[in-house]
């Protein structure tokens, strides 16, 4: 009964936003789940999760741990550690690699991730830059190397006259993306918890830029990235090129 609930209110919301379930994007949703006045949030998520499987939406991640934004602990080093390992272990697949590496540097959703195509990365006087957001941003090295790699192999089927497909992490029906879910479930068997390692990013990235940054380069919403910024403190300096210089 409280999980028919949780459906009502979201569905409730959505139709107050004049979106749908098939209409809403992850910025939506996670507009939903920062709101003050939320109710049933972990209940909501099996409701997704339901419509996920079921291909109601395609779009949309919603965590299996609760969200509990910036009071979620932080492990910053585990959190480099496996960047490390997908910036530099070859047995790993390279799009698996640089779709772990969005995540783990740019807070990026499986969502978010798998509606990538090959005209969101742009190589211009040497360098190259992802756009996430409004705003481009440029790849440390290694990361962008990943990103020419798979974009290659993008263009390699195309001319082999296997598939014409635009997106970066093509799914398995010709013409569409990787779904959401495969996506997470891909990251998962890299060992990453996906909650986790997008809150630890957010948090890191919250430290220095501005939330109005965030939502520019990053597509992050306004109301998640104002409550990151005002959690987070410290220094990220040089945050996301460092991850090249650690060994």
């Amino acid at each position: 009964m409280r999980s028919l609930r949780a459906a009502v209110y979201l569905l409730n919301w959505l139709e107050g936003q004049n979106l749908t379930l098939a209409s809403c994007r992850q910025s939506d949703l996670e507009r939903w789940m920062t709101s003050d006045d939320v109710r049933l949030r972990q209940e909501a998520g099996h409701f997704v999760r339901w419509a996920l499987a079921q291909k109601i939406t395609r779009d949309l991640s919603f965590p299996a741990e609760r969200w509990n934004g910036p009071s979620q602990a932080m492990d910053d080093e585990a959190r480099w550690d496996t960047a490390r390992r997908l910036l530099h272990d070859d047995t790993l697949k390279p799009e698996d690699r640089l779709a772990g590496l969005l995540l783990l540097l740019y807070a990026q959703w499986p969502a978010a991730i798998s509606r990538l195509t090959v005209d969101h990365i742009e190589e211009t006087d040497g360098a190259v830059r992802i756009r996430l957001g409004a705003v481009p941003v440029e790849l440390p090295a290694p990361v962008a190397d990943l990103a020419l790699q798979q974009i290659e192999v993008r263009r390699s089927h195309a001319v082999l006259g296997r598939t014409d497909s635009p997106w970066l992490f093509p799914g398995g029906q010709p013409g569409r993306p990787i779904s959401a879910w495969a996506m997470g479930e891909r990251l998962r068997k890299l060992g990453l918890r996906l909650a986790e390692a997008r809150s630890t990013a957010l948090f890191q990235l919250a430290t220095e830029l501005p939330a109005a940054v965030l939502v520019r380069t990053l597509g992050i919403d306004i109301t998640v990235a104002v409550k990151w910024q005002r959690a987070a403190a410290g220094d990220w300096g040089a945050y996301a090129a460092e991850v090249s210089r650690r060994r």
